[in-house]
This record gives C-alpha cells, structure tokens and sequence, in this order.
C-alpha cells in the first residue's frame, strides 16, 4: 500500500501555487493550513474572495487558476454555491491563510465529475486556496 500524504506546497500567501505529488491521495476531505492569516475569521454565509488553483490528484496542469487569469474570485461560502469540499472546509479560517484542499469526490463533483473539465469521477482533486477576504 502507497503511503497516503498531502503533496508538498510553496507556503508563500500570494505566491503562483506549485504542487509536488508523492504517493497516492489521502481518504476523505484533508486540510492543511500552510499559512494562518491574522484577518478576520471566515464564517458560514459570508462571501470570500479567494485566489485558488485547481489540479487533479498528481496533475501539474490546473483545471482551473484564478492565478491564471489574475482575477481573484469571490462567492458565498457554506451555503452551497461552491463544491461541497470548499464550503466544509474554508469557513474556519482566518483572512491570510493559504490553505491546501484535497477533495475526495464525494465531497467535489460527485461520480460523474466534470468532463469538459477533464475531472472523473473517482479523481481526487487539489486547490491551493489563498483567503484575500472576507464579509
């Protein structure tokens, strides 16, 4: 058996994320905090604005980047208007943090993921989250 670990990141807030794979992805939804921001703590029902990158379990290209397109993102967390991995797994986090996601697919795009993405249904997938903030 492959030992399960979350791949090693840059943990620069800000920085173009990049995301080194070893062994084979962990069972359930994992987070690590690599950055703990000092801002104000995210909570259920707020909108965040976020920069996040987007792989698939042992891919080097993204998905999707808002690091690519230089254009921050921002949504209501916790409530549904993002995969369920995100909204159960940014609320809790200060403004500042930089966290590393990785959604098993029950908790992303469920089995018939996302095709025209390039995302199975078993794929595991993997967001470096940067929090810019939050109201």
């Amino acid at each position: 058996m492959t030992e399960q670990s979350m791949p090693e990141v840059n943990a620069e807030f800000g920085a173009y994320p990049t995301i080194d794979f070893t062994g084979s992805a962990p069972q359930g939804l994992r987070v690590l905090e690599l950055v703990e921001g000092d801002g104000p703590l995210v909570r259920k029902g707020d909108t965040v604005t976020v920069n996040y990158h987007g792989v698939i379990w042992g891919s080097d290209a993204p998905f999707d980047s808002s690091f690519d397109r230089h254009q921050p993102a921002g949504f209501a967390i916790g409530v549904g208007q993002v995969i369920k991995g995100w909204d159960m797994s940014v609320p809790g986090h200060n403004v500042g943090s930089r966290l590393l996601i990785s959604i098993p697919p029950e908790y992303g795009y469920g089995s018939q993921g996302v095709p025209q993405a390039g995302i199975g249904g078993n794929d595991t997938l993997v967001f470096v989250v940067d929090i810019i903030s939050t109201r």
